[in-house]
C-alpha cells in the first residue's frame, strides 16, 4: 500500500468521496453531516492523503488545520471492496504520524453517533481517540459524536 498526497483530480477518487458523502447523508440528518465536498478539500488548510496498491483506490482520509497545534481528521473512507483488511488504520497511522511531524499536540474528529459508524469509533478508540466535547465550530448534536487525541506533553 502507498499513501499519497492527492490534488483529487483522479476520477477513482471523486467516486469514493460521492460514496462517501451518499452514506453519511443516508445514516444521518442533513443538518449533521460535516462531510467536505471535492472543492472543499482543495482548499490551503487541507492535506488529502489516499492510498493505493497499483492501480486500485483503496481509500482516503484528510488532515484540516484548526490552529498552529489543534488539527481535525476529515473524509476518512476505506473503498467498500477494501473494508476490513486494514487500509483505515494504515491511513489512521499515516495522518497521525503527519500530525506528530507538523508539531500539533492535538488530533479531534467528528464522527456519527449512529450504528454504522461503530467501526470508526472502534478504530479511532484503538488508536488512543478519547470522547471529547464538541470542538471549533461544532454544536452539541445527538447525531454526532466527538474524540480527541493528544500527541504531545501540552494538550
Amino acid at each position: 500500500m502507498r499513501i499519497e498526497i492527492d490534488d483529487l483530480s483522479h476520477p477513482k477518487v471523486a467516486e469514493l468521496l460521492q460514496q462517501h458523502l451518499d452514506d453519511m447523508y443516508a445514516t444521518s440528518p442533513a443538518e449533521s453531516v460535516h462531510a467536505l465536498d471535492l472543492d472543499k478539500l482543495r482548499q490551503s488548510d487541507i492535506t488529502f492523503w489516499t492510498a493505493w496498491k497499483q492501480q486500485s483506490l483503496l481509500g482516503c482520509g484528510a488532515l484540516k488545520t484548526l490552529s498552529a497545534h489543534h488539527a481535525e481528521i476529515k473524509s476518512m473512507r476505506t473503498a467498500r471492496q477494501h473494508l476490513r483488511k486494514g487500509v483505515a488504520a494504515q491511513i489512521l497511522k499515516h495522518i497521525i504520524l503527519q500530525a506528530k511531524m507538523r508539531d500539533l499536540k492535538r488530533l479531534s474528529l467528528e464522527t456519527g453517533s449512529q450504528a454504522f459508524f461503530q467501526p470508526a469509533i472502534a478504530l479511532y478508540k484503538s488508536h488512543g481517540f478519547a470522547f471529547c466535547e464538541p470542538f471549533a465550530d461544532y454544536k452539541t448534536d445527538p447525531s454526532s459524536k466527538f474524540m480527541t487525541l493528544a500527541l504531545g506533553t501540552t494538550t
